[in-house]
């Protein structure tokens, strides 16, 4: 028994024509070729058609009642999902004038009546070849804009991995050039007390047993004022012990913000985490813009320990706060950055813990942080690309565009944790940080 081969269909036409021996004959042509057809009487059930199911090419006649092909076109045109579609007239007017109107309505082409069937299937062939061409170029721009992406976000966490890498380097050298000195002065310094001591009780007693010295030592005496060094002396010995202890807070936040030699997540205070960031920032907050310092009100709870990459989470904490201080160094007086905290639970579905049924639900603990600024604000507009990489509101080399960027990628992906903005002109910014207590990293 003989089957007659099926065309392999190569493309979805709609034919728009109100003589009907005009639709059949061009749907027997395409038919025949392998393309799938479908037909439509006039403009008005051309359009519902189309914006039901859009066809991947149009053949349109020009004179229809009604709504002719020109209007049908420019409709077609005027919607962003079937402006795309190729449009093809087919015309007994043969006009320079019809032909160019067609044209400017959105026609890519035109056949006139009577047409020849190789020219009808020519031009088709060809306009399909084109869309297809134009929606593969398309494509590969989609896919061209995410590598783009995901080579900015590849770039950016290199960036922040070697700035960490540095950061400890630093941090060490800082650790061993001023460690070692600073502990030196603070363990000498109750020695230096006691030996004053010593020398002060000796002196006292030379007055008592010598209460008239040569002239020379009376001089010098009157010259040096030993009451007021010994009242003196001790104060200015717990200024340099205060001081020390000062350096070795200070050297000790560093090493507890870098976390150096930490790779893995560990629980840790999260409160312990913004303080040493706070120390490291003291001098802006002190200085910032000579204009007055900036207050920190800190509204801590009462938090469990947070499992997380704690060395990445305090980076977050640091570009947070930069940005805050930036955001106030030439606004006026009182400038005030608040930190809140406080833990959430809520009812999250069992999936997302990879647990049996999809419909059990269980207990979902995080930490809520919350940095605001009472700065200037910021548009709508830039807010919803202020987590876009390199995006930056500040000038040229004041800013790389990578700490917000940075910060997303560590709380969303390192740790599974939300990160929001709300913020308005004149409103002030409030950075929103959401981190899981419990779930791995």
């Amino acid at each position: 028994m003989n089957y007659e081969a099926t065309p392999l269909l190569k493309g979805n036409i709609l034919i728009v024509d109100d003589v009907p021996n005009n639709l059949h004959l061009l749907a027997r042509i395409l038919s025949k070729q392998g393309y799938k057809t479908r037909t439509a009487p006039d403009g008005q059930l051309a359009l519902r058609s189309i914006e039901l199911t859009p066809p991947d090419l149009i053949l349109l006649d020009i004179m229809m009642p009604d709504m002719d092909g020109y209007t049908v076109c420019q409709a077609l045109k005027a919607s962003d999902i079937t402006k795309e579609i190729p449009v093809i007239f087919i015309s007994a007017l043969n006009e320079v004038l019809d032909k160019v109107k067609a044209f400017e309505v959105g026609g890519v082409d035109y056949i006139t009546k009577p047409f020849h069937e190789q020219e009808v299937l020519a031009r088709v062939s060809n306009q399909l070849m084109q869309r297809q061409l134009f929606q593969q170029t398309q494509s590969y721009a989609q896919q061209l804009e995410q590598t783009l992406t995901e080579l900015k976000k590849t770039q950016a966490q290199l960036i922040q991995k070697e700035k960490m890498a540095s950061l400890g380097q630093l941090v060490a050298g800082i650790a061993h050039e001023i460690n070692n000195p600073v502990s030196f002065i603070y363990g000498n310094i109750a020695l230096a007390a006691d030996y004053a001591r010593d020398l002060v009780r000796l002196l006292k007693l030379y007055r008592h047993y010598y209460p008239h010295p040569v002239p020379e030592i009376a001089t010098e005496l009157d010259k040096i004022e030993p009451d007021f060094i010994a009242e003196d002396y001790p104060k200015l010995l717990n200024s340099m012990k205060d001081g020390a202890s000062r350096i070795s807070k200070i050297v000790l936040s560093l090493r507890n913000f870098s976390r150096l030699g930490e790779e893995k997540h560990k629980p840790v205070d999260i409160h312990e985490g913004i303080d040493n960031t706070l120390v490291i920032l003291q001098h802006r907050l002190k200085e910032a813009n000579k204009t007055g310092e900036i207050e920190v009100i800190k509204h801590y709870s009462q938090l469990p320990r947070v499992t997380c990459y704690a060395s990445q989470l305090n980076q977050v904490f640091m570009n947070l706060l930069t940005n805050a201080i930036d955001a106030l160094e030439n606004q006026p007086y009182p400038r005030k950055i608040t930190i809140s905290t406080s833990e959430i639970s809520e009812s999250e579905p069992a999936a997302l813990h990879n647990q049996d049924s999809k419909f059990a639900t269980q207990n979902y603990r995080s930490v809520m942080i919350l940095i605001a600024d009472n700065g200037c604000g910021m548009s709508e507009e830039v807010r919803h690309q202020i987590f876009d990489p390199f995006f930056t509101t500040k000038p040229v080399g004041c800013g790389t565009g990578l700490g917000l960027a940075i910060s997303h990628d560590i709380v969303v992906e390192k740790h599974r944790g939300q990160i929001s903005c709300i913020s308005a002109p004149g409103q002030g910014t409030e950075l929103i940080l959401q981190i899981p207590i419990s779930v791995k990293c």
